[in-house]
């Protein structure tokens, strides 16, 4: 697992606030890094997830989902889009999922670890009736409906819309930060907001991120650096 330092460092935005693009070996479609996930062949010739895009050779690019890796590894198309030899296993969607995951709670735990994440309903719930409301809110996937509804109340009532990462049990969120019964945290804006919410958006084509969407409640409009285009765009779907 890569270093969560690292992981601040390398990440989203890129050449001026915007990613490259990309072609997806398995739909054609043309999209920035932050839709695509980069695949590379090992040195036995077979296909590992990518995720941090900092492997050496050819990077072969799959759209963040599970269903695009999984056809990806069903019709042999990286070999394909390799020109070359290498093999991906069945299990190549999981583990792609896998490091997405860490590399989210690692981001989460060096949040906590920068003094950045809020943790604790009463605490949360009171940055999002602040001044300077948070842009993240995570929460628990077994967190109790009744916590759920007192913060999602604050947000409406202050005209908050944090992104919203539920797709963690409260188990893992703990387990990521060191702490016993993590169910509720929020990050204030910033450079490790834009990282996490960069990989989380990479993730949700995995497990969905389960945000607050109800009558009278907007999503958080998508207004992070990765959604732009470079200038320097390489419409392909591998790279040297």
């Amino acid at each position: 697992m890569q270093a969560a330092a690292d992981i601040e460092a390398e990440d989203t935005p890129r050449e001026g606030g915007a990613l490259r693009e990309r072609r997806c070996i398995v739909t054609g479609d043309v999209l920035p890094e932050a839709r695509l996930v980069r695949f590379a062949a090992a040195p036995d010739g077979r296909v590992v997830p990518d995720v941090a895009a900092r492997l050496p050779g050819r990077g072969l690019w799959v759209r963040a989902e599970r269903a695009a890796v999984a056809k990806a590894v069903e019709k042999n198309l990286f070999a394909r889009a390799a020109k070359a030899k290498v093999t991906a296993d069945a299990q190549l969607p999981t583990l792609t999922a896998e490091r997405l995951a860490a590399r989210i709670l690692d981001l989460m735990g060096l949040a906590r670890r920068a003094g950045d994440l809020t943790l604790g309903h009463e605490k949360v719930e009171k940055a999002l009736r602040g001044s300077n409301p948070p842009a993240i809110l995570i929460e628990a996937s077994d967190a109790s409906a009744d916590g759920t509804r007192k913060l999602r109340a604050a947000a409406l009532a202050g005209g908050v819309y944090p992104f919203v990462i539920g797709c963690f049990s409260g188990e893992e969120l703990s387990l990521a930060l060191g702490l016993p019964n993590v169910v509720h945290a929020s990050l204030k804006s910033g450079r490790l907001a834009e990282a996490l919410i960069f990989e989380a958006e990479r993730f949700a084509g995995f497990r969905p991120l389960k945000p607050w969407l109800w009558t009278g409640y907007e999503d958080r409009p998508q207004t992070v650096a990765g959604d732009g285009v470079g200038a320097d765009s390489v419409l392909k779907g591998t790279d040297d």
